[in-house]
């Protein structure tokens, strides 16, 4: 089985498997002590329906200076809903812990975000269908299905 099929059986059907949940798990503890790359993070948002705060490991963009995570399995994952249901309010974790607000930006500016997003997130490639290479053109044609948001500071 090739990297990209490893990969997305990992998240058949746009959720994690038994063995991806433990890789997060193990990879926010990572990124969370700061010990990983400077834009691997994790990302705590309150459950919308738990009420417990939920860590998940992201790769960050930068892009003319703004921050950015992407969502490589589109808008249908826990943690995009979570997001969206606290009004944009998480954590963001990377050997401190800093209060954030993201906000989605539009379709229209995200391929530039996006072609940095792939150049540091191998593992998103497969999911996304563009390799780090990717065409103006094919990040135009993907851009619409991956919510893309900026993070601001908190309020």
């Amino acid at each position: 089985m090739g990297f990209g099929r490893f990969k997305r059986w990992l998240y058949r059907g746009g959720r994690p498997n038994a063995l991806a949940r433990a890789m997060n798990r193990a990879t926010a503890v990572v990124h969370t002590l700061g010990i990983a790359p400077n834009y691997l993070v994790t990302l705590e948002v309150v459950g919308r329906r738990s009420g417990r705060p939920i860590a998940f490991p992201l790769a960050m963009a930068v892009v003319d200076g703004q921050r950015y995570v992407v969502s490589m399995l589109g808008p249908d994952v826990a943690w995009v809903r979570n997001l969206r249901a606290a009004d944009g309010r998480a954590l963001l974790r990377h050997g401190k812990t800093e209060r954030v607000r993201l906000e989605q930006i539009p379709v229209e500016e995200r391929p530039l975000v996006l072609k940095a997003y792939v150049r540091k997130a191998p593992g998103a490639r497969p999911h996304l269908g563009v390799n780090k290479d990717a065409s103006p053109e094919e990040l135009r044609a993907i851009a619409p299905r991956i919510p893309v948001f900026r993070v601001l500071a908190a309020e």
